[in-house]
């Protein structure tokens, strides 16, 4: 198991590379020496291999002598903001979850000693199943029955997490309770501010507007933070085995999750989101509408605001994307043609206007 990258065994040649010895950010010795004296299970010697497609924390396999697999996560090589990398928070949460009814991997260790590796890191087992990107592994995976039934599933476990009991979880005091949506419209408009590489007026114009409507808080639940189809793995009948990408989870709005989740989705009815995932377009799977009403059963919340919540998604999600773009165009990706970087810039522009229509649909 990993985060959204990682893959399933059986196609696990086309995403992982094998070590050299060395993969990129692990001292393997060293990491072997501890994973003897710590993992339970674990067989040294160990083979490492780096899981591709992620843009964050790193997710490494860990492939003991025996056969068993662990999976290693640890902050990105590059200069980061720890807030956004605590691996031991990462770890506390998904601790906290394990007897929960959200189905997420089970640990089997957290090392916070930097003379290992450098940089904290944890490991947790390996769950095996599929990942969904994009239509064809979607098709591949999964037959129209069990693409309905992941709709389902996944909509479930997002009531699940957002039912959990956070005293039991020992997560009472993971962030502040009150104001989600406000301190996430400060948070982004700074990282909006600080890393623009031109003037948006939508964006500022949707901020402002959004900070004027809030609407009023209930309870805080935890709040994944990036909720989507490929932040789980599924098994062959669509059903969620493993909630991934803990990393920006907190306490604060649940509707914020399911707004985000229907920027996200684009079923095989919907109109084309500013997001370019396709793996939830192909026949089978649900529409947002589907999505929502299911939500509001199961959770037994009003979702009479959801366009808010669907407009502050798309909001945040220009955010995102543009500060991925200014890092781009910096070189992170090493020297680039802006014209080939133009894809990022027009999904931002998407994303700010759609957040825009959002807003006139609400009145």
């Amino acid at each position: 198991m990993t985060d959204s990258s990682t893959p399933r065994s059986t196609t696990a040649a086309s995403e992982t590379t094998d070590s050299p010895p060395d993969v990129d950010g692990v001292d393997v010795a060293r990491i072997s020496t501890w994973f003897s004296e710590h993992v339970a299970g674990a067989v040294t010697p160990l083979r490492f291999s780096a899981i591709t497609g992620g843009h964050s924390n790193l997710t490494i396999t860990v492939t003991g002598a025996d056969g068993r697999r662990f999976v290693l996560r640890r902050p990105p090589l590059g200069h980061v903001l720890a807030s956004a990398h605590d691996m031991e928070r990462e770890h506390r949460i998904i601790s906290g979850l394990q007897s929960s009814s959200v189905p997420v991997p089970q640990v089997a260790g957290m090392c916070t000693d930097v003379s290992v590796n450098g940089t904290p890191f944890y490991v947790m087992d390996f769950v095996d199943g599929h990942v969904l990107r994009d239509a064809e592994a979607a098709r591949s995976a999964l037959d129209a029955d069990a693409r309905a039934n992941a709709s389902r599933s996944l909509v479930d476990t997002m009531a699940e997490i957002h039912a959990v009991d956070l005293d039991a979880a020992g997560l009472d005091q993971l962030g502040r309770h009150e104001g989600y949506i406000a301190r996430q419209l400060k948070r982004w408009y700074g990282q909006w501010n600080q890393g623009k590489t031109r003037e948006l007026a939508a964006v500022d114009a949707v901020h402002d507007r959004l900070l004027e409507r809030i609407p009023e808080q209930g309870p805080a639940t935890i709040v994944h933070g990036d909720y989507r189809l490929d932040n789980c793995m599924v098994d062959d009948r669509g059903e969620v085995i493993a909630v991934l990408d803990w990393e920006i989870c907190t306490l604060g709005d649940p509707l914020a999750d399911l707004g985000l989740l229907q920027v996200y989705w684009t079923g095989p009815e919907d109109d084309a989101s500013a997001w370019t995932g396709s793996a939830t377009s192909v026949p089978g799977f649900w529409n947002r509408a589907q999505l929502a009403e299911r939500y509001a059963e199961v959770s037994g919340r009003d979702i009479g605001q959801l366009d808010f919540y669907v407009a502050f998604a798309y909001w945040k999600l220009a955010c995102i994307l543009e500060g991925v773009y200014s890092r781009y165009l910096g070189g992170a990706l090493g020297e680039q043609e802006p014209a080939a970087l133009e894809a990022f810039k027009t999904q931002v522009d998407s994303a700010a206007a759609q957040a825009s229509r959002c807003l006139e649909e609400l009145g």
